[in-house]
């Protein structure tokens, strides 16, 4: 059986190296991750070498096993029972209303040992890994190397726990460190290990802007702020940078992969003259210039779904023009990187189109959309896991006790009613909120126009117009955190404030 066989039997399981190993593709392939399940995996990339996500939960099941046992270890500051109330009771994480009946370990990442027992994105199987998609973002969103590099190991020292942590996460650590098993190993740096975006770097990078590049500048402006609160209280802002930038990261992606598609369909059916030249001159970019993701007040899910049922459409039309081409005895063997590499496509899809009509590439594409439908209307597979992702990691936790209703409020979608049924919107929570106040402003030591703060959101897809922010729901969130000031000589008469003035940088200063 040809390759190209193999893939029309086998679609999702076949995909082509050019688009495999593509600095653009969607790797790994995002499943469920909350926001705890993000910096959990983020620990384990960094400095957890020893712990795979598919230990996770077996390393809980063990702890939780040790410890209703009474076998505390002699340097242990706690009794078993003791220690039961804390991982149970202060470090529990709340459960969603699905899980309220299964037993398991679920704590709160305040430090890195939580993640050897909490946090896998599955409790069986083999979960995948948020760390990777996380280390993905930091290459392709850095301007070098050594920047990424650079960064990568200042994210390792402001996850690792040192005298200038508070007392309580300082405490946690050690105790956990007394439970670890000998054979575990302590919270070490690992470096970057995938290779350095170089293709897409070559022709396109340094004048994109895109999520992956804010987020690295984000990153930097949270790992600033550190020293200026408690660890739980970093760790969720933290938290809510990772949860929006990933998911921000992960639709374009989505978004660059089906405008890739549309070029080479266009090249299949010979409906334009691809030459090189108009996408030397923007006119076939595959690049957006706009990424109108997430209005603000509006429904979340839906144009996600639109997104990722666009990509799937494309990965399959890809796929199969790319196994096409190798069925021919014309492979295409370069990364689909950049853009220059998707201009070569063009070019080698039009010189060979009547070839690939003569297999029915295009046929085999339209007769897989039946196929697969299911999948393609995300129904199951790749599409439902990757809604799935969307929905869990920036939207509001569902918990299964009501009292515990208010624990994440680093969401950037929430239910618009307390209805189990209510659709989800596009909103921020409070401490959201705070972390892009404070990463919009991080540049300028002061306080500047809410056109700023929009233009930021606008760079993680979520849209909202200067002159909606007074009367939405981030307007009144603002005014309640105190973020905002009135004035005349603002745009839109309203000045957002940083959260976390420098201390020889004034609050309300003059500029607009």
């Amino acid at each position: 059986m040809t390759d190209w066989e193999k893939f029309k039997e086998s679609p999702w399981k076949a995909d082509h190296r050019s688009f495999q190993q593509s600095d653009l593709a969607v790797r790994p392939a995002p499943e469920y991750a909350s926001s705890e399940v993000l910096l959990s995996a983020l620990y384990r990339r960094i400095g957890l070498g020893d712990v795979g996500e598919k230990n996770v939960p077996v390393n809980g099941r063990d702890l939780l096993r040790r410890v209703e046992a009474g076998k505390a270890p002699p340097a242990s500051a706690l009794r078993s029972e003791e220690w039961s109330r804390v991982l149970q009771g202060s470090l529990e994480s709340p459960k969603l209303p699905n899980q309220s009946a299964k037993r398991f370990l679920q704590l709160t990442p305040l430090v890195p040992e939580v993640s050897r027992y909490s946090g896998s994105a599955r409790l069986a199987g083999n979960p995948w890994s948020p760390g990777d998609l996380i280390e993905r973002m930091v290459l392709l969103g850095s301007t070098s190397k050594d920047q990424a590099d650079a960064l990568w190991q200042r994210v390792f020292a402001a996850l690792s726990v040192t005298s200038e942590d508070d007392v309580w996460a300082r405490w946690v650590e050690s105790e956990l460190t007394v439970w670890r098993q000998p054979s575990g190993s302590a919270f070490s740096f690992r470096p970057l290990e995938r290779p350095w975006p170089a293709d897409f770097f070559a022709s396109d990078a340094r004048s994109l802007q895109f999520p992956a590049r804010q987020f690295v500048k984000d990153l930097d402006a949270v790992i600033s702020v550190k020293a200026q609160m408690t660890r739980r209280q970093w760790a969720s802002l933290l938290e809510s940078v990772l949860r929006i930038a990933s998911v921000a990261h992960v639709m374009w992606l989505s978004d660059v992969t089906q405008r890739v598609w549309s070029l080479v369909r266009g090249s299949l059916r010979g409906d334009q003259d691809f030459t090189g030249q108009a996408s030397a001159q923007g006119a076939h970019s595959i690049y957006p210039q706009e990424i109108a993701y997430f209005p603000y007040g509006r429904a979340a899910m839906d144009q996600a779904k639109v997104l990722v049922s666009r990509y799937l459409y494309a990965r399959l039309g890809l796929n199969a023009t790319l196994w096409g081409l190798e069925e021919i005895g014309q492979p295409f063997l370069q990364p689909l990187s950049s853009q220059t590499a998707v201009d070569r496509l063009v070019e080698v899809v039009a010189s060979r189109r009547d070839a690939l009509r003569r297999i029915s590439v295009l046929e085999t594409w339209q007769a897989l959309q039946d196929t697969e439908s299911r999948t393609l209307s995300c129904s199951k597979g790749i599409g439902s896991n990757m809604l799935e992702f969307v929905r869990h990691c920036v939207g509001q936790r569902q918990t299964a006790r009501d009292v515990l209703r208010g624990y994440d409020q680093g969401y950037s979608i929430r239910k618009r009613t307390n209805d189990a049924r209510a659709r989800w919107v596009v909103g921020l929570g409070p401490v959201a909120v705070i972390a892009m106040a404070h990463c919009c402003l991080h540049e300028t030591g002061g306080a500047r126009s809410v056109h700023r703060l929009c233009d930021h959101l606008a760079r993680y897809g979520i849209l909202i117009g200067r002159d909606e922010v007074a009367s939405s729901d981030l307007g009144q969130k603002l005014r309640l955190l105190g973020l905002v000031l009135d004035s005349p000589d603002a745009e839109s008469g309203m000045l957002v404030l940083p959260p976390f003035p420098r201390s020889n940088a004034p609050r309300t200063p003059v500029q607009a």
